[in-house]
């Protein structure tokens, strides 16, 4: 098993598949489960996702009549360079300056050993595979996911980069809020007056704001500023991206408004004019105690030897959206490390102790829907 899974891992990543440029990669793994005799079916949701393909489906019948999904994503985050993957004293890496991509192809390439496996032996409960896309900007794949076709009644994203055993039980709302002011340009060497310089606005925006972390459910944050044309123009366009993420309503709501204040009131102060456009990435949620995606994965997690960890992240997954929906979708961690950096890493026995926890997650529901 683990030379197949780690061959496939490597190829994964080296296929380049930045958000909105998944077609390569899912026509690969698409071709591989097709040749396991496996079917797969891609949903329409590309043109709505903004993306390269649409989300992959594959499902495999079990011993039991129970179902369970497994979800991962296709796409990464953006590199400058092509991928290529070293095994060095058993952690996999990045041999450039680039990520690994094993956000989230060391999940992909787990959900590919399980359908290899599910095509020569069927598991314990169905597996319903699901590969998404552009969840790297805004989670687009997953919303567009039509979850009454699932036949699982719950499932679980593997996408959290911390070690296994961790379970996130809550995660945040996240507004983007964009924000671009309009000046006047005129030459800043011999008539500066009569421009009005919308760096300076939005720099006092800036200034004007409560930014990192507020308290320990909520984040605020600026990151990107794009603005003038040359050193010697009074720059006439600044736009500022921010964003502000809470796993409270009123706390979210509440740093969003300010984040607005603050934009408004240097645009007024600096003659400028601002354009504001708020987008919520995705929602807050908090998973039951009684949840039964949660009871089977302490279970699971406790057979394989590590010990369940519930916490909240300020982050967002699949999950987020898959819940927003109605879906019960439980985040897991996947033992990845340092994900979205040029030290992005993943031991190859954190791949293999995933498989086995996916194992166990189906034995839990398959003995759940008996029991």
């Amino acid at each position: 098993m683990s030379e197949r899974l780690f061959e496939t891992f490597t190829r994964l990543c080296e296929i380049p598949s930045e958000t909105g440029d998944e077609r390569e990669v899912a026509d690969w793994i698409a071709a591989r489960l097709r040749d396991l005799g496996l079917e797969i079916e891609e949903d329409d949701s590309a043109d709505r996702a903004d993306a390269g393909s649409g989300n992959l489906i594959c499902r495999i019948p079990g011993r039991s009549d129970a179902w369970v999904s497994f979800f991962a994503h296709m796409d990464t985050v953006p590199h400058s360079e092509p991928i290529e993957v070293v095994l060095s004293d058993g952690v996999f890496r990045s041999a450039g300056e680039t990520i690994l991509g094993a956000d989230n192809k060391a999940a992909v390439a787990v959900l590919m050993e399980l359908a290899a496996r599910g095509a020569s032996q069927s598991p314990a409960a169905g597996l319903e595979l699901v590969f998404t896309v552009a969840e790297e900007e805004g989670l687009r794949g997953a919303r567009e996911i039509d979850v009454s076709q699932l036949r699982a009644p719950f499932g679980y994203v593997f996408d959290h980069a911390t070690p296994i055993g961790e379970i996130i039980t809550a995660a945040p709302t996240y507004n983007r809020v964009i924000a671009d002011f309009e000046g006047m340009e005129a030459h800043s060497g011999i008539r500066p007056e009569d421009g009005r310089s919308a760096i300076e606005a939005a720099a006092a925006a800036v200034g004007r704001m409560d930014l990192g972390r507020l308290d320990q459910e909520t984040t605020s944050n600026v990151g990107v500023i794009q603005g003038g044309t040359a050193s010697n123009v009074v720059a006439g366009h600044c736009r500022l991206v921010c964003e502000a993420r809470s796993l409270d309503e009123d706390k979210v709501a509440r740093t969003t408004s300010a984040i607005v204040d603050a934009c408004t009131w240097a645009a007024t102060e600096g003659e400028c004019d601002v354009d504001i456009d708020i987008v919520e990435l995705f929602r807050r949620y908090r998973i039951e105690p009684a949840a039964q995606s949660l009871k089977i994965a302490r279970e699971a997690l406790e057979a394989c030897g590590h010990e369940p960890r519930e916490l909240a992240t300020g982050g967002g997954s699949d999950a987020n959206a898959l819940l927003l929906q109605g879906y019960e979708a439980l985040l897991l961690a996947n033992g990845t490390e340092a994900n979205h950096t040029h030290s992005e890493s993943v031991a190859a026995a954190r791949l293999v102790e995933n498989v086995a926890l996916c194992d166990a997650l189906a034995a839990g529901v398959a003995k759940a829907a008996t029991g």
